[in-house]
Formats: C-alpha cells, structure tokens, sequence
C-alpha cells in the first residue's frame, strides 16, 4: 500500500488476509491449470450432431468464460471479508466462488445467498455481521481497504479506524476519476442497491431513480445475477437480454457483466433488434413521429399481412398424370384455413400447399398411390404459381413499405386514420427507414417470419426427400436380391422404416437453421433509460418476452427522447404504473433509489431548481456528499483554457463538452448532446449555451440531464 497508509499495512491487521491470499492464489493456479487441460480435451473431442453438438458448445463456452475471468483477475478476484457476529467465522466474498483442494471455501460467490450480508448490511440491520472489509484493488494490488463495524465496542468491534461514514468504502470510491469504462463498483454496492439486485425475477420490476442513483450499477448487476441464480434464465430457457439506450453507452459498460463472472447476457440497442436498425435516421416531422409511437398503428400489419392470406375466389383445373381435376373456390379455402392462428405466414406457405397437395390428391380416386400423385403435382408449374399468386412469400420491409407509398392499401389497413394522417405518412421512397419505423418493421416481420429461412428449409426439405428417395430405392434392390442375405438380420432389418430414416439426418439438418439471437423469447428483459421507450417500441420488447419478466430502470425527469410521453407537457406527470399499463403492462412492482452517489450537493442544488420547475414532482435524489467546488460560471471564449486546465490536473479523469458540436474531441475530452450524454458520467462536465437547449419540459429535461453528468465540477458557459 502506499506511504500514507503505512498504518494499515500494520502485520495484525493484514496478516490474516495475507494468508488468505496465498490460498487463494495457489488454488487459481491449480483451477486455471485444470480448466486448460480440460478446455483442450473439450475442443479436441469430436464435436457431434444435434443437441450433442449443442451441449459441447456450451461446455466450451462455460469453461472459456470461467477461464478468462480466472485469468483476468487473479487474487483480486477477492471483494472483501465479513466477520459472523455470533461465531466470529471470517467469510471472503469474491466474483465467482472458489474452493481449495480440499472442498474448503476460499471465495463465496457475490451471488450466492450466503454473501448478501456482505452487501446489505447497515447499522440498523447487520444481518448477524460484526464487521466488513472492502478491499481497493490496483493492478493486481491492495492499494486501500475500509473496515465498517457493526458492534459498538466489546468482542468483534473493529478497533482500529472504523470507517462508517466518509471514510467508508464507498463514499471513498466517489472521488475516483472516470474513466472511459464504467467503473468496477461491485465491491461498493450499497444496501439499498443490492436489495432491488437480487429481488425475484418474476414480474416486472420498476427501479425508478434519479441522476447518480447507480440504476446502471443495478441494471447490469442484477442482470448477472438473475442468471446466477434463476434456473428459469438459463440460455435453454432464453436467459436475459439488456437493452441500452445507444452504443456509447453500451462500450461504456461493456467491462461490467464479463468482470462480474457471466458473459451469457446479451446486450443490445433498441435499434438492433431490427435488421433496418442500423442505417435508420430520425423522424423530421414530429407529428409523423407521434403518429408511429403509437402501438395503435402496429395493428394495421396484421390486416396488410391478411390481404396475402384471401384464397382465390375462382377454380382451376389441375393437370397430372392420372388425371384433369378441379381445385374449386371452396377447395382453395379450406386449404387456407390448415394455417394455424398465430403462426407466422411464410411459415404457414408449407402448411397451405401441402392441404392442397392432400385436397388435389384425394380428387384422384386412388388412380395411383398417394405419394406419387403429390410429386406429380409438386411439379406441375401452373399450380406452383397460382398457389405463388395466392399466398405468396413476403418480405417485412415490402409490407411496411407499401403502407407508406401506397395510400388506398394504409387506409384500407388502418381505417382509423384521418385522411390528413395517411397524406402525412406516405413518402416517396418507401425504404428510406427512420427509427420511428423500427417497431412497424419488427412487427410486420414477427407477423410474416423470415423468408430466407423458409427458402432454406424448403431446399433442405428437398434435399432429404431426394435422399430418401434414393435410400429407398437402394433398400428395395437389396430386398429384391436374396444373395445379399448374410444371415445376421440385415434384410429384416432393412424391412424397418426406423433403420432407412435414421441413415437421413434430419435432426442434424434442423440444427443448422441460426435464428435471429436477438428474437428471442428471452427469459428477462433489462431495459436502462426505460423512460426513453414509446408505446410502439414497448411492444417489440414484450413481443420478445412472453413471461413478462423484466427490470425496468429510469428516470421521469430524464427523458430526453422526442418520442417519449414524458417529454411532452401535458404527460410529464404521468405515473409509470399508469405509463407502463398503456404499454402492455398490467401490474408491475416499483422500487425506488433516492440517494444520489455521484453528484455533489454543489451541483445538484443548480440542477433541482432546473426540473422541478417543469416537473414538481420529480424524483430528485439526495446527494450524499460535497466537495466544496462551487458551480462556476463564464464566457464561452474560455472553454479552451478550462480544458486546457483539465488535462494539467494529474490523474487520468475524463471531460465532456456539452452543447458546442464545433469542439473536436480529444484524448480524455468528450463533446456529446444531452441525449448521448445520458447514462454516462465524468469528471468535469461543461455545458455550452444550457438555454439552447429549448423551452419547456424538453428543455428542462436537456439541462438536467447534462448538469448531473458530473462527478466533481460543473462548468456553464453562456
């Protein structure tokens, strides 16, 4: 440890973790030895079909995961120790458990049940703890550690420097610099934040918390540990997804779930759960944009999708080989009833056609088996392109598309629309996707299904049948040629059907299909920066979680979305039971952070006059600490001295400009909007003509939000 903490490198202080220590690290080189050797005999045995090949690849996976982390970290793998107040047993938490050879623990994993204590206990609630050490980590190195003591004097009492208040771990972890990655505050967690970490996964559970609450933290916490410790969340049965609210945001945190021991969460942008996503701009007109946040305009997909499914209202006269029969009106549409509700449309094609195949081939009389009238009508061109003409393959985008390039087909599917709304969606060029269009695309595709994979089954669906052809084939000139008889069963059992199919794969076949990772169903949803969501797009999320298990963070005050209810006047005091009800979600638990970690009071005393002034009853949280530096204030023109003056400074925090899109980034120095600004924090924020931000909740919202990215100094220029 450094000079100045020469006291508490005292040998009665330290001695025992010391010890400790050199089990632990001697147990990592016998565990990360033992998971190389078996990682390698992992990868070199054969890797199967089917769900042998499946099981393989996740065993890898696991091992691969554990192996890094074991690698990343070494000893400080290690969080802290807590000591049992009734038997004075010491316990060392750690991000994933550990044992020695001898089945001893050396490490309780942060998730297990019997490590919360270390999380959750305060003075009025111990949760029969004597005390806690958190350690501070550095490069592999104990560069601090805080003692908390939960007893007042007499055994178990921490005598030396207990550290409850400013001096504790976290408050003393407040002040570190910011750096590009969210900060490792696992062994920071506060009692509050822990509690809502590892309530139950079913349901939906609201974390409503302002600026500097740690949502985050909870958020991605949380995440690893529902995966931990939810059997139901497994990949198996979906896991759990995270969606952030854009990319720099996920970057930023992208450290935290692997560092936590789980790298199974999927992590993603709203945009990315549509293949349009990507290249979609914002909406230019405001009132187009308010018309696609409705969840009302998701219903005209299924009557646009249901003008494909009308069966012909005409006969046709087939031709086989056997015979000319007649596929009447009422032939056609009791063929298109076989589609089952509820599944998706290119995948109810095969379902359709081969109804029809059944319906032409009882219309032969039995001129000729069954399944040689089929193959004959499979061939014949004129059926394939009226059944192609009836229930054709489509494509989401088409759909979509054609919705808002073709005015008589929107109003026919969405006659709810004033004539001016349908003038106002319609756009010249149809594929010319925005972000409002996403949740109409994702919809439209959940309706349709994919068609490039149903063409990858049908050629796969020929292939096997080819093949079984030919096996047939094969087995009746074997049967028919007694010589090949070798007196060990082989033409009996030739005779079984069981022996002839298994020589096809199919099983196999069915795994080669890769679905969308992100389609889910998943078995929870965590969404940071909820208050974002609009009533359309909730319904890309719900669509992708049947259970309706989800952790839902943000923050009223801090929707900076244009799209969001809450940034709008008249809905800034919605409540988000009322908000999420209208979304599709009925019941829902709330849970609430009021302490506000990173902001210091200087700054949140600007900030607060700022919100409640366009919403009263905002959740603005207490900061729990001052450092004394006042919110200054200046011209422009001194924007470069005062990041000049930044970057002099020693450390190696980081500064973000806000509102001057004309200053280029540099090495440590940002310049975002408050919009992506959102979910980050730094050590110098300075804001660039706040009052540009706009009038009204909007505007207020913008400079709340910009104002608390800070974890030291706040800078306004005007």
């Amino acid at each position: 440890m450094p000079a100045r903490l020469a006291a508490k490198a005292a040998p009665e202080l330290i001695a025992a973790d010391e010890r400790h220590f050199e089990s632990i690290s001697t147990s990592l080189e016998q565990s990360i030895a033992a998971l190389t050797a078996r990682l390698a005999e992992e990868r070199k045995a054969p890797g199967g079909t089917g769900q042998a090949a499946m099981d393989r690849d996740m065993e890898v996976h696991r091992l691969t995961s554990r192996l890094r982390t074991l690698q990343r970290y070494g000893i400080d793998l290690c969080l802290g120790r807590m000591v049992d107040a009734a038997t004075g047993s010491v316990a060392y938490i750690g991000r994933l458990g550990l044992t020695d050879a001898d089945g001893e623990a050396l490490l309780l994993d942060w998730r297990s049940p019997a490590a919360e204590p270390f999380f959750g206990a305060t003075l009025g609630d111990p949760m029969g703890l004597s005390s806690r050490r958190r350690y501070r980590w550095t490069t592999g190195r104990i560069t601090d550690y805080w003692d908390e003591t939960f007893v007042l004097g007499g055994e178990g009492a921490v005598d030396d420097a207990a550290a409850l208040d400013d001096q504790s771990a976290f408050i003393a972890s407040l002040g570190a610099d910011r750096s590009p990655r969210m900060r490792d505050v696992l062994g920071t967690i506060a009692a509050d934040q822990d509690a809502i970490i590892r309530a139950g996964s079913r349901g939906a559970l609201v974390v409503d918390g302002g600026p500097g609450t740690g949502k985050t933290v909870v958020a991605l916490h949380r995440a690893a540990y529902l995966r931990y410790r939810d059997p139901r969340l497994s990949d198996r049965r979906g896991g759990v997804l995270v969606v952030g609210p854009h990319r720099p945001y996920l970057a930023y945190v992208a450290d935290v779930l692997p560092s936590l021991g789980e790298e199974g969460v999927r992590t993603c942008t709203l945009r990315e759960l549509v293949a349009e996503g990507a290249a979609a701009a914002a909406e230019r007109d405001p009132a187009v944009a308010r018309l696609k946040s409705s969840a009302r305009l998701l219903a005209a997909i299924e009557p646009a999708v249901r003008f494909y499914e009308e069966p012909p209202t005409t006969s046709l006269v087939v031709e086989s080989d056997w015979a000319d029969v007649e596929l009447t009106a009422t032939d056609w549409a009791i063929a298109f009833d076989a589609a089952e509700s509820g599944v998706p449309h290119n995948e109810s094609r095969e379902v359709v056609w081969e109804e029809l195949l059944a319906i032409l081939a009882d219309k032969h009389d039995g001129a000729a088996p069954a399944d040689q009238v089929r193959r004959s009508l499979r061939r014949n061109d004129e059926l394939r392109a009226a059944f192609g003409k009836a229930w054709p393959l489509l494509e989401a985008a088409d759909i979509v598309g054609d919705l808002f390039s073709v005015p008589a087909y929107l109003r026919k599917c969405a006659a709810w629309l004033s004539a001016d709304e349908v003038r106002a969606l319609q756009r010249d060029d149809p594929a010319a996707w925005t972000v409002s269009d996403l949740p109409l695309l994702d919809a439209a595709r959940a309706r349709i299904g994919d068609p490039e994979s149903v063409r990858r089954q049908h050629r796969r669906a020929t292939e096997l049948a080819a093949e079984a052809q030919r096996r047939a084939d094969v087995t009746a000139d074997l049967l028919a040629a007694n010589e090949f008889d070798d007196g060990e069963g082989l033409l009996p059992m030739l005779r079984q059907l069981d022996l002839q199919e298994i020589l096809i794969d199919g099983g196999a076949a069915a795994d080669m299909l890769e679905p969308d990772q992100l389609a889910g169903p998943f078995g929870h949803i965590v969404i940071d920066e909820a208050q974002e969501l609009t009533d359309a797009q909730w319904q890309m999320l719900l669509r992708r979680c049947p259970s309706r298990s989800f952790t839902i963070v943000g923050d009223r005050a801090q929707a900076s979305s244009a799209e969001s209810p809450w940034r709008r006047d008249a809905d800034a005091t919605e409540s988000w039971e009322h908000r999420l009800a209208r979304a599709g979600l009925g019941e829902v638990e709330m849970a609430t952070l009021s302490i506000n970690y990173r902001t210091p009071e200087e700054v949140m005393a600007q900030a607060e006059p700022v919100i409640r002034a366009a919403i009263p009853d905002a959740n603005v949280p207490t900061s729990i600490r001052a450092n004394g530096l006042a919110v200054r204030r200046g011209a422009i023109a001194e924007l470069p001295d005062i990041v000049d003056e930044f970057l002099a400074r020693p450390g190696d925090g980081t500064a973000c400009v806000i509102g001057d899109s004309d200053f280029r980034e540099i090495d440590r120095v940002r310049t975002l909007t408050p919009r992506t600004a959102k979910g980050l924090e730094f050590d110098l924020v300075v804001l660039v003509r706040p009052d540009d931000f706009g009038d009204g909740v909007a505007g207020a919202v913008d400079r709340y939000v910009a104002m608390t990215r800070t974890t030291r100094e706040l800078v306004i220029l005007t």
